[in-house]
């Protein structure tokens, strides 16, 4: 059994942040960056797909002006994406040389991949780059990032929703929860299957 036959309800063990704590959370922050970028135009960059929800609902709260760009990226392999080598499927479409960039996450888990992007986005030349994410999973962490904005911390578990998908499932849950175990139990059983493991 896949994750397309399990609905919402059956999926969710525990929910970590209701959909009002994360509004409260990007309220904050876009306050923050309110005031931190004021009078500096700044570029707001994500990483396809995770970030759109995180990103859509921080841009709205949003009260100066900026521009929007957004990378795709796709791992390797598996040796590539444990030492955080990705390959750019889309690239930015707005030079940032000379410009404040944002880079907006959704999670940071070990960093490895975030840490490739930054030193990339260096290299261009950005008057300034700093780092927002809504979660932050620090017990995964490999590299630390300097992280300027920064919503909630989350367990060592599997987490979905608001953007955070299991198997491109559940990224349009409005709050975020633990995934449950049969749930991750199933579907890897059921993948092992299709590939005659």
């Amino acid at each position: 059994m896949g994750s397309e036959n399990f609905g919402h309800n059956d999926v969710i063990s525990q929910i970590l942040y209701t959909d009002d704590q994360i509004d409260n959370c990007v309220l904050e922050l876009a306050k923050l960056i309110n005031i931190d970028y004021q009078g500096k135009n700044p570029i707001f960059i994500g990483v396809l797909k995770g970030v759109f929800i995180f990103m859509a609902d921080l841009l709205r709260k949003i009260e100066i002006s900026c521009d929007v760009d957004f990378l795709a990226i796709s791992n390797y392999s598996t040796d590539a994406r444990n030492r955080g080598v990705v390959r750019l499927v889309k690239d930015l479409d707005i030079p940032i040389e000379g410009r404040h960039v944002l880079f907006i996450e959704d999670v940071i888990d070990t960093g490895l991949t975030l840490n490739y992007l930054l030193r990339n986005l260096r290299e261009r030349l950005p008057a300034s780059l700093e780092v927002c994410t809504l979660f932050n999973k620090p017990s995964h962490r490999l590299i630390e990032i300097p992280i300027r904005y920064k919503g909630f911390d989350l367990p060592d578990k599997f987490i979905v929703g608001y953007g955070l998908d299991f198997n491109e499932k559940f990224r349009n849950l409005p709050y975020v929860g633990v995934i449950k175990a049969e749930v991750l139990h199933s579907v890897n059983n059921s993948f092992k299957l299709k590939q005659g493991l």
